[in-house]
């Protein structure tokens, strides 16, 4: 794809951010494949709880990246400032690009072929465009807390934290196995035994290592995660007379992103209903930790005659029940509501994946404007594609999603999108 001017290039942007959030590397690494040639590309994502690190590319060379290769990038890097090196371990020129349009970052690596020429600034440029406006996206779906994207987020992440405990203890029994072994006193080999503990006792600490970085970009801190809340709360207050305390998580505990995402996103849309109310002067908003529970209040001093109904709009339910939570209202006429939303911190094992993610990108495309109440001629026009692959597309949907009809399908999107 050529890139030069403004327009192709916002064109490319588009082209990116459109695609589901599991097809954006790569349709991101095709579209850099012409102005800056790479074999691999790979991403760390601090927004993403479920899959932070992600690749694509040469399978060889996907396969010597690690989260640890990508952290310590993400921590020196400069957005504005792409860095161009070799990386240890890949043995090959990389372009790496930053961006803070996440709180905590994301970096980008291109992984390049041996003989390949520094890329020119413009180029490089273009990369770090891109990646701003990519990040950006994440960034909005992790804030909104979007239903359809929190349920594959929360699913991914129960299924990534099963492999990753289940992947631990195997290697650390096997390790601690063979330390068992070669301490033990009937080995002759002294010099031997003393290699062998010591490479073993390196594989475990950095088994540990890469269980810490991994909780450090899946989790965030709570009291970190109310100060994100707190600062974007601030400004909704800061013209009215309406006084805005806030009561901090008393707490060490890191939270699971989704749940941090979720707990400000229906924090904020409850405010905004509190502030609607007349006689308001006053609204508290704290967050409790528990061993299982996240809970958010917020609480007023108005005229208490807010419903369940009435606060549950904007979302609220449908976040909240992606992640087993749940609402409750006590309100008391002359005195104030009380509104507090519960999540779980635990994953449940049984929390049923979106329906969605077993589509393609092309059976997406189709349901979105099947739930628009589009017919088939009308999608087959909007696609540029015929009818008859209109009419297979929408016979796979049904089959995928475990539905009769359109009108089944286009329910389950709009309950789930």
């Amino acid at each position: 794809m050529e890139l030069t001017g403004s327009v192709p290039a916002l064109t490319a942007a588009y082209e990116v951010i459109r695609q589901p959030l599991g097809e954006i590397l790569p349709r991101l690494s095709d579209v850099l494949a012409e102005p800056v040639p790479h074999r691999a590309v790979a991403e760390l994502s601090t927004h993403c709880a479920h899959s932070p690190f992600k690749t694509y590319g040469d399978a060889e060379l996907t396969g010597r990246l690690s989260t640890a290769h990508l952290a310590p990038l993400l921590a020196s890097g400069i957005p504005g400032r792409p860095w161009q090196g070799t990386l240890a371990g890949v043995d090959r020129p990389v372009l790496a690009v930053t961006s803070h349009a996440t709180l905590r970052g994301a970096v980008l690596l291109l992984v390049r072929d041996g003989d390949a020429a520094p890329v020119d600034e413009p180029a490089a440029a273009l990369v770090q465009a891109l990646w701003d406006v990519v990040t950006s996206h994440f960034d909005r779906l992790a804030a909104e807390a979007v239903p359809g994207a929190l349920a594959r987020s929360r699913t991914a992440a129960g299924t990534r934290a099963r492999v990753m405990a289940e992947l631990g203890e195997a290697c650390s029994a096997a390790l601690t196995g063979v330390l068992g072994v070669l301490r033990s006193r009937t080995l002759d080999d002294a010099a031997a035994r003393a290699t062998a503990t010591d490479l073993a006792v390196s594989a475990l600490v950095e088994l540990r290592a890469e269980a810490e970085r991994d909780q450090e970009i899946a989790e965030e801190p709570a009291a970190q995660a109310f100060a994100r809340l707190a600062d974007s709360l601030r400004p909704l207050v800061r013209y009215s007379s309406v006084r805005l305390e806030l009561g901090a998580p008393d707490s060490a505990r890191t939270v699971a992103a989704d749940v941090a995402h979720t707990a400000r996103a229906v924090v904020r849309t409850l405010l905004l209903k509190v502030l609607e109310q007349a006689e308001v002067s006053r609204v508290h908003i704290g967050w409790q930790l528990t061993d299982d529970v996240l809970r958010a209040t917020v609480r007023d001093d108005g005229p208490g005659t807010l419903t369940h109904g009435e606060v549950a709009h904007g979302g609220v339910l449908a976040r909240l029940d992606v992640l087993n939570g749940r609402l409750d209202v006590d309100a008391v006429p002359g005195w104030g509501t009380t509104v507090s939303a519960s999540i779980p911190l635990r994953i449940s094992p049984d929390l049923a994946p979106d329906p969605l993610t077993s589509l393609g990108e092309r059976e997406l495309e189709v349901l979105a404007r099947l739930a628009l109440g589009r017919r088939n001629r009308a999608i087959a026009q909007e696609l540029h594609i015929s009818e008859s692959t209109v009419k297979f597309h929408v016979a796979k949907i049904l089959t995928k999603l475990g539905v009769g009809s359109r009108g089944e399908a286009a329910a389950l999107f709009h309950a789930v999108a």
